[in-house]
């Protein structure tokens, strides 16, 4: 198989081409984009495949792309500008600024709880339909209405897509604003990033088409299928709940246009490799928010290695992350061989950190599907070790 491998690497980089070139050749690759910058400027820009399965549209250096859940890691940010700016407090309780959500015990569950999945808020006790998701009051409502599904604070659970809804409306109570539109005004637009939640009509034709992950048998691919999410019951796995009401939504739905426009801060943000990379290198630096406020976004929130409630329920991931507040910790070197990177990736493979002691900046976006950053599929991870081989001279 040959991919032609468009944009520019600094020299001494040149290993992130050729790791980026083998992921079409090896890994499976369709459509895909890497961006890593070191004191703001780019050192890797590179982008190449098909921005569908059918091999009509040329991935493009400004493709956009559906990034799943490394969205959270944009939508941890605007909770950070409103704590960096004396708006939030981490430690109030989120009834302070969302009155409604004090019911079912939630009185004194602190905003700090959402930001690092230990709420027990992780669905509704009652399965929604997909089509549900893209009715903003109708998903508040139904989370603010739900008792937690643990006690509060005292274990970790993701919270797979009612993260999104969650950290969102805090936001909108503060700002008067939805979190895309906060995210687009106070941060994307200010640094020229293409990065959107909620994204508009007009950005539609950017946006490359999400692929299933290509079969293990007879490819290359470095990745397995994974399973269809199982059939299981609330009452044989209560954390079932997550998979069952709010996390899953068919491929075919995330490439149409409702999907694209809608505000699912958790999950749906359609964002392009540099536009994150821009994004992370300006929180890194301190350009976004102050140094208190950097070093406690990226501080451990619960036990070292503290099995995680859902993740141990059914997904691909593992049971063990840690957490700091919205963003995944570099627990398992995804994001290099700094222990204080921090970052998030999302479903399929896509990857994004920020590396303030080194100075880095990284994103990596695709579009077909693989099992996550880490585990079976190593495409990024690939990326980061060339990354950093570079980075070493």
């Amino acid at each position: 198989m040959t991919v032609r491998v468009h944009g520019t690497c600094a020299p001494g980089f040149e290993g992130v081409r050729e790791e980026f070139e083998r992921n079409f050749t090896e890994r499976g690759e369709l459509g895909a984009a890497v961006a890593a910058t070191v004191d703001g400027e780019f050192i890797v820009d590179l982008w190449g495949g098909d921005a569908d399965k059918t091999g009509t549209r040329a991935w493009q250096r400004d493709s956009l792309v559906n990034v799943y859940s490394t969205t959270k890691g944009m939508t941890a940010l605007c909770a950070h500008l409103l704590v960096d700016r004396g708006e939030l407090d981490l430690d109030a309780p989120v009834a302070r600024y969302w009155p409604e959500f004090a019911q079912e015990g939630k009185a004194d569950i602190p905003v700090r709880w959402l930001l690092s999945h230990r709420s027990g808020v992780i669905a509704p006790r009652e399965p929604m339909a997909s089509d549900d998701l893209y009715d903003w009051e109708k998903v508040c409502d139904a989370l603010a209405a739900t008792p937690p599904w643990w006690k509060p604070g005292t274990a970790q659970g993701y919270h797979a897509v009612s993260f999104g809804y969650l950290v969102g409306e805090v936001v909108r109570r503060i700002t008067g604003v939805s979190l895309g539109t906060f995210l687009r005004s106070e941060v994307t637009e200010r640094l020229g990033a293409d990065v959107f939640v909620g994204t508009p009509v007009s950005e539609h034709g950017r946006c490359a088409d999400m692929a299933r992950p290509v079969a293990a048998s007879g490819t290359q691919s470095g990745f397995k299928t994974p399973p269809e999410p199982p059939v299981r019951s609330l009452d044989a796995d209560p954390l079932a709940a997550v998979t069952l009401s709010l996390q899953y939504l068919p491929v075919g739905h995330v490439n149409g246009a409702a999907y694209r426009s809608a505000e699912i801060p958790a999950a749906n943000g359609h964002a392009s490799a540099r536009g994150l990379t821009t994004v992370y290198a300006a929180l890194g630096a301190g350009e976004l928010v102050g140094e208190t406020t950097l070093e406690q976004l990226r501080t451990r929130q619960g036990e070292p290695d503290e099995r995680d409630l859902v993740l141990a329920a059914g997904t691909a991931w593992g049971e063990k992350w840690e957490w700091g507040l919205g963003y995944m910790l570099n627990l398992y070197g995804q994001a290099g061989p700094n222990p204080r990177a921090f970052g998030h990736g999302g479903m399929g493979g896509s990857y994004a950190f920020a590396d303030p002691e080194n100075r880095v900046a990284y994103a990596y976006v695709m579009n077909r599907m693989g099992s996550g950053t880490s585990g079976d599929d190593l495409r990024s991870v690939h990326l980061v070790g060339a990354l950093y081989r570079g980075l070493k001279g």
